[in-house]
């Protein structure tokens, strides 16, 4: 059976089409188990004197989980200023213990480890990034991720900080958003 030039054109771009839509959903492929090690970007703020830093794990380019808090040098969360992105590393130790570890490279090259950064922040703000990363694990869109921690009605100038870094932080990763920073400036340049 013979097509015509007209099947053949309507195959071809419903072949394309589904190709496209293909290649579109596979940012929106739920992966529930997390890969040992994902790329992260480092988004820091400053509000009110206080430093922050979030740290974005990144599946195929887009967030998949949060990390954020304030930075602390008695807790050793002390990037340099010139890195700006790194790795998180998933580490399950002989007890079985699960801990997430943030790794560079700094200028010379050399591999820096900063360990456990499950255990060097605030547990409210660990609780509310966990439900954050949930979100993006489950590929909820980045737009609407922000809109709904944006509209958080949260107590206290310091959580409501955290709310308006962790929103700058993940605004980045939403085509064609410009940045707003609403009082957070950026330290990081």
């Amino acid at each position: 059976m013979e097509q015509t030039r007209s099947e053949a054109a309507t195959l071809s771009q419903m072949q394309h089409s589904s190709t496209e839509e293909t290649q579109g959903q596979q940012s929106n492929i739920v992966i529930e188990k997390r890969p040992e090690i994902l790329e992260c970007d480092v988004v820091r703020f400053q509000n009110n004197k206080d430093r922050w830093v979030a740290f974005v794990g990144l599946l195929n380019g887009q967030p998949y989980e949060i990390f954020t808090g304030l930075m602390d040098d008695d807790e050793g969360i002390m990037i340099p200023k010139s890195v700006s992105q790194g790795r998180i590393i998933k580490v399950v130790t002989p007890n079985g213990t699960k801990r997430y570890d943030f790794q560079f490279q700094n200028k010379r090259g050399y591999k820096i480890t900063v360990e456990g950064l499950n255990e060097k922040f605030n547990q409210e703000f660990w609780n509310y990034a966990k439900l954050i990363s949930g979100m993006l694990r489950y590929r909820m869109p980045i737009d609407n991720v922000v809109k709904l921690v944006g509209s958080l009605s949260l107590e206290g100038e310091t959580i409501n900080t955290w709310k308006a870094g962790v929103v700058r932080a993940l605004k980045k990763y939403i085509p064609g958003a410009t940045e707003d920073t609403d009082d957070i400036k950026d330290f990081s340049e």
